[in-house]
């Protein structure tokens, strides 16, 4: 079996944050990267798919700067067998355009299934996926919790609201992967040291037409600070009052 895996580099969430300079990017200086928490999931479960099967190989696909090839051999040291890097000055924030350079590669690439995160944790979008599937005419299944392959087609299950959705598709197809599906295996240094040998290939990125820009970007207003209105049963009454008048909550 013959996956892709497209994954990328993002912030770690844990950091503070400051908005560039530009107004309409987030200031990088100082923040720590990794691969986006969803596309772990999909890389793992990828690996698993293919250990189960005793058979296979896992791409990883990025699109990037060449910052981005340590996030790809992050993947290679889990034990994902190829990396490709889609290189351009600066990925978009539109999905389309993300898209159309992810779906320039994959086509032909024979792939039996193309997996991708849920959504990425910084834009949020939740798109690619779905647009690389439309392009490639392709059957989509978007956040899978559970993903099974056997005899060429795939089952998966999906959380919707009040219950659960269980799906059949026919291969190739592509997925996206919702959390709790697997939890992304640590590095061994065996494997980190393997990943620096596996193949890396670089290669320009074919990107679609940008439509959707940031036209600003701002961070939340600062909380109020809070205050302490007593101590006891006493200060019930005048809680009560503020939740009413003031927090309007009651």
């Amino acid at each position: 079996m013959k996956i892709a895996v497209c994954i990328k580099r993002v912030p770690d969430m844990e950091g503070s944050f400051r908005i560039a300079p530009s107004g309409t990017a987030v200031d990088e200086t100082g923040l720590k990267w990794d691969i986006s928490d969803f596309d772990g999931y999909a890389v793992e479960a990828a690996l698993q798919l293919t250990e189960k099967a005793g058979a296979g190989e896992v791409t990883v696909i990025s699109l990037g700067t060449d910052v981005v090839q340590g996030t790809l051999r992050k993947a290679l040291s889990m034990g994902c067998a190829k990396a490709v890097q889609l290189k351009c000055d600066q990925v978009p924030f539109d999905p389309f355009a993300i898209a159309s350079a992810l779906a320039a590669e994959l086509q032909g690439g024979g792939y039996d299934l193309v997996m991708f995160g849920k959504m990425s944790i910084d834009s949020a979008n939740g798109a690619v996926g779905l647009m690389v599937a439309d392009i490639l005419g392709l059957p989509m299944v978007h956040g899978c919790s559970k993903l099974d392959i056997a005899s060429g087609k795939g089952t998966a299950r999906r959380e919707i609201e009040g219950g659960g959705e269980l799906v059949s598709f026919p291969l190739p197809a592509v997925v996206s992967i919702d959390e709790g599906i697997a939890r992304p295996r640590y590095p061994s240094l065996k494997g980190i040291m393997a990943a620096k040998k596996k193949p890396l290939e670089a290669k320009a990125a074919q990107l679609g037409p940008v439509r959707l820009t940031v036209v600003k970007m701002e961070l939340p207003a600062a909380r109020a600070a809070g205050r302490i209105i007593g101590e006891g049963a006493g200060a019930v009454p005048e809680l009560v009052r503020l939740l009413q008048t003031e927090a309007k909550v009651i």
